[in-house]
């Protein structure tokens, strides 16, 4: 009989204290029991990484890339061990490795390393000398032997990897959520938790703005089909699944509306309107590892114009020393940063055979007196950019006027 692999991620909240672990370590160990192998992608413990984090700062005001990627997988590191003690205590054998041991193997880029490759032979060893393997998320090692860390979402990233690489079943993520709402349940509370979702719905979803997911793990998945359950460890109810478009039953024409407060508008004022201007702009943003995404390019007046675009909040300041470096060149009168702006999406794939969602989203906002300042579309994605305290509301409006509720 072939045995079926399963791997399981926890987040930071479903093993925040000894009891959580205990219960997760249940969890697990009934799942061995039920005749699946099992490999697991631990979280750090609840606040932990923050903690770390802060400590850093308390002690450098720009704390090294290489010392901080060293520094925060010590909590990944505590993780593992624990949950190992707390399985091996329920009579199933574990052995917990390190993002390094697993095989992960990434770049070289500190904060934000990718993974290149997975070497899953020693884990395969221990699914197969019956051993429940625990493996540290959110970490690897680079092709220079150094430690890394794989960015926000991490985890998620190492289990759908790990996932693709073993040729698991299926991929469970367990967080502090039931699964993908069509909106924020503490923002909507009559959002509705969505049985299936697509792989591009949730890319979608992930960039802007749902937090369920990693926007990397979720390409990881598509690229490798790699089916995904969102599930929580609070109540083990089935969750979430995200899996093919044509897997998705009933195509809504909305799956949901998304939200982000973490971007800040940049605006470069009486740029040149001539080839090459936005060229430079951007390509000095890259080589800086800006992430840049809404752009917006005003009508042309006087053979000038204006370019606004979003960034990352967090980046705003790296953002600004690069601009500043450029304007000059790019012949352009100065630049202004507004960091007191958000994004509103409605994501759906059934959006690509309905025509008119863009008038009706459009027409429901200026009915709410939320005034547009940006607008960026995809074939199953509108997002607007909006003032930050029109967000929620908006979310709000939104969400009834598309009838995505249990209400609805």
């Amino acid at each position: 009989m072939v045995v079926s692999l399963v791997v399981q991620k926890y987040g930071g909240t479903s093993v925040a204290d000894p009891d959580r672990i205990k219960a997760v370590a249940d969890h697990i160990v009934a799942t061995r029991r039920a005749g699946k192998d099992v490999v697991v992608v631990v979280s750090a413990m609840g606040k932990t990484t923050d903690d770390l984090e802060h400590l850093a700062h308390e002690v450098s005001t720009v704390p090294d890339g290489r010392e901080m990627d060293m520094l925060l997988t010590a909590g990944e590191r505590i993780s593992i061990a624990l949950l190992c003690m707390a399985i091996i205590d329920r009579g199933e054998h574990a052995v917990s490795f390190t993002g390094s041991q697993a095989g992960i193997l990434t770049d070289t880029a500190h904060r934000k390393a990718k993974i290149l490759e997975i070497k899953a032979d020693r884990l395969r060893d221990a699914v197969t000398d019956g051993s429940i393997a625990v493996v540290a998320g959110f970490q690897g090692v680079s092709t220079t032997s150094d430690i890394t860390t794989l960015g926000r979402g991490g985890s998620d990233t190492t289990a759908v990897a790990l996932a693709a690489a073993l040729d698991a079943e299926v991929c469970e993520i367990y967080t502090d959520v039931a699964g993908v709402f069509t909106a924020d349940p503490r923002v909507v509370p009559t959002a509705r938790k969505l049985d299936r979702v697509s792989y591009e719905e949730m890319l979608d979803m992930s960039a802007t703005g749902g937090r369920v997911l990693a926007l990397r793990s979720v390409e990881f998945a598509r690229n490798h089909d790699v089916p995904v359950h969102v599930r929580s460890s609070f109540t083990w109810e089935p969750g979430t699944w995200v899996v093919q478009e044509d897997e998705v039953m009933e195509q809504a024409i909305i799956s949901g509306v998304t939200h982000d407060l973490s971007e800040a508008k940049i605006t470069i004022t009486h740029v040149p309107d001539r080839p090459g201007i936005a060229a430079r702009l951007f390509r000095a943003l890259a080589d800086d590892s800006v992430n840049v995404d809404m752009i917006v390019q005003n009508v042309s007046t006087e053979g000038h114009t204006d370019i606004s675009f979003t960034v990352p909040r967090d980046d705003v300041a790296r953002t600004q020393k690069a601009v500043e470096q450029i304007v000059d060149d790019l012949e352009a009168s100065g630049f202004s940063a507004d960091e007191n702006v958000g994004r509103v999406s409605l994501v759906g794939a059934g959006m690509k055979t309905h025509p008119g969602v863009a008038a009706a989203m459009f027409e429901t906002l200026a009915q709410e007196g939320v005034n547009i300042e940006m607008i960026s579309t995809s074939s199953i994605r509108i997002s607007c950019v909006v003032a930050s305290e029109d967000v929620e509301r908006a979310v709000r409006v939104l969400h009834v006027a598309f009838e995505l509720g249990d209400d609805g």
